[in-house]
């Protein structure tokens, strides 16, 4: 069953990450990263790591794709297709994609063979919890710090109106 539920995911996390590089439409692509990004937090959920998981929604679906996605509306990118950025060199990049997941593919099936996957018997959060909040409290507040003032950078940027003496 933990096999069946990781190989559903990991295909959802497949095809949703190849329609993140295909989308003509830049909020589509991060819409389509969102649903890759859930697949993979399923991956973790199929193995049941349920706090990588979770951390996986909370940081990377919950955080990063809102940060790109307000970071697109207060620059006012344009959200039309955008022909202009599809060049010839497409099919040259798939070809060289596919032969890069045939490599990883076969390094995998070498390394791990016939091998059924194992669900994680008991995952310690306090550990980590523990370690983040503990041992890494200083980095962890000088990211946060860091992250505040990219954002109001980016406000800040997003409100000039290009007049001089402003």
């Amino acid at each position: 069953m933990t096999t069946a539920l990781f190989s559903i995911a990991g295909a959802v996390a497949l095809l949703a990450a190849v329609m993140v590089v295909t989308s003509r439409r830049i909020v589509h692509a991060a819409l389509w990263l969102v649903v890759a990004l859930g697949a993979v937090a399923g991956c973790f959920g199929a193995l049941h790591a349920e706090f990588v998981a979770l951390v996986q929604i909370l940081v990377y679906v919950g955080a990063i794709v809102v940060l790109v996605l307000f970071a697109l509306m207060l620059t006012k990118a344009p959200t039309n297709p955008l022909p202009a950025l599809t060049t010839g060199r497409s099919p040259f990049a798939a070809v060289v994609a596919l032969v890069f997941a045939l490599i990883l593919g076969a390094g995998v099936v070498l390394a791990f063979g016939n091998e059924k996957i194992k669900p994680v018997v008991a995952g310690d959060a306090e550990a980590v919890g523990n370690a983040v909040f503990r041992t890494w409290v200083l980095p962890f507040e000088v990211l946060s710090v860091l992250l505040l003032a990219a954002l109001i950078g980016a406000i800040v940027l997003s409100q000039r109106t290009g007049k001089k003496g402003d």
